[in-house]
């Protein structure tokens, strides 16, 4: 699979508010750091550093499970492709 891995039973469908992207994640919570535009802290700061503002701009549109992954998962990967099917 292209977004998650296989066997996969749940995951979340995602969509980026500040750049717009759509993805799945093994993660379900209400909102998560976007893979493509966000920024994960990182944790180890100097003593003059000032912790970095954590944005969670991705926001949970739908949780999905069971078969519906995998026919998620390649739909997402044709538009990520621009429908070249020959990766498959």
């Amino acid at each position: 699979m292209y977004f998650v891995p296989d066997d996969t039973q749940i995951c979340g469908y995602y969509e980026c508010q500040e750049c717009g992207e759509r993805f799945l994640d093994v993660k379900v919570a209400p909102s998560i750091v976007c893979p493509y535009c966000g920024e994960e802290v990182d944790m180890e700061l100097g003593p003059d550093e000032d912790i970095p503002e954590i944005k969670e701009d991705a926001k949970l549109l739908k949780v999905i499970e069971g078969e519906e992954i995998e026919r998620m998962d390649g739909l997402l990967s044709l538009a990520r492709t621009g429908g070249d099917f020959n990766w498959i």
